[in-house]
């Protein structure tokens, strides 16, 4: 199985070309790119010889140099960068609106509308074409694509997500701020949560956001089940990997123990906000 790491490292750090690298590593072009984009991989820009003479900026913009540009992810020429991105995520998302808000930044109201009539434009709809039809013929591509798939969610921790915890707050009644006898603002403890923004967080591990009367449910993709698979395949993963999911199962089992502990000894829960995770009593068939 190829060192990923290492492909990444070398790709970051040297100028090698996609097609140099597939070959030294025996790896599929497509799969390099897929990677790239995926994992976003990038190069440090050179920087300028500050001993060299600054020209007087009378060149013309035709006559300026052109800033240095690396292998495209995908192979038309015929598309803008934010086309090609269009497209990369389109493929990922199957979203027309979520792909364009992702490659333009744009509002969703926005992207409401863009998204669908880029998908209309002929030659963005034939490179989605094409590079949905690469992705389907490489096997290997969507086998490691799989595997990677339920190493991300295996690996998921809730506080990726967002930070909770306690913290003193200070105490109000129907009046105002509450005082004690020497005028000092009464303080109590509460719990808290704090979500991140979804621009920082891994999506595809989040299978449901929903905000009811209750208060905001949020579900990650099942880990018990991530695991039994990986667990069935171990002859595919890396000496890490292994390692990490060992790691993760007994991590698993202790915070099992911990939530009954807690059950017996308390039922003090987060106000307002439920996490609904893997962890749950009917999954352990142990």
């Amino acid at each position: 199985m190829p060192n990923w790491d290492e492909i990444r490292n070398e790709w970051e750090t040297t100028k090698i070309t996609f097609r140099a690298l597939a070959e030294k590593h025996g790896v599929k072009e497509g799969t390099l790119k897929s990677r790239r984009s995926r994992e976003k991989w990038s190069r440090a820009t050179k920087k300028k010889d500050a001993t060299k003479p600054k020209k007087v900026a009378t060149i013309s913009k035709k006559m300026q140099p052109k800033k240095e540009q690396y292998e495209p992810v995908v192979e038309s020429e015929d598309l803008t960068d934010k086309q090609r991105l269009f497209c990369i995520y389109y493929i990922k998302y199957f979203n027309a609106t979520k792909a364009y808000q992702k490659a333009y930044e744009c509002a969703y109201t926005t992207a409401m509308s863009e998204g669908h009539r880029h998908l209309r434009n002929p030659k963005i709809s034939a490179e989605i074409d094409r590079m949905r039809e690469e992705t389907l013929s490489e096997k290997k591509l969507s086998a490691d694509d799989v595997l990677q798939m339920y190493i991300d969610i295996a690996r998921a921790d809730i506080t990726d997500f967002a930070k909770f915890g306690k913290r003193e707050v200070p105490v109000i009644s129907m009046v105002g701020p509450v005082k004690d006898a020497d005028g000092n603002q009464l303080m109590k403890e509460v719990n808290y949560v704090d979500f991140k923004e979804s621009a920082e967080v891994d999506g595809t591990i989040i299978t449901e956001v929903r905000q009811g009367k209750d208060g905001i449910s949020v579900k990650l993709a099942d880990k018990m089940k991530a695991m039994d698979m990986l667990a069935k395949y171990t002859d595919l993963l890396s000496d890490n990997d292994k390692k990490r999911l060992r790691e993760e199962k007994l991590r698993m089992d202790i915070e099992k123990t911990k939530i009954e502990v807690e059950k017996l000894t308390t039922s003090e829960t987060l106000t307002n906000v439920t996490f609904v995770d893997d962890i749950r009593e009917d999954d352990d068939e142990t």
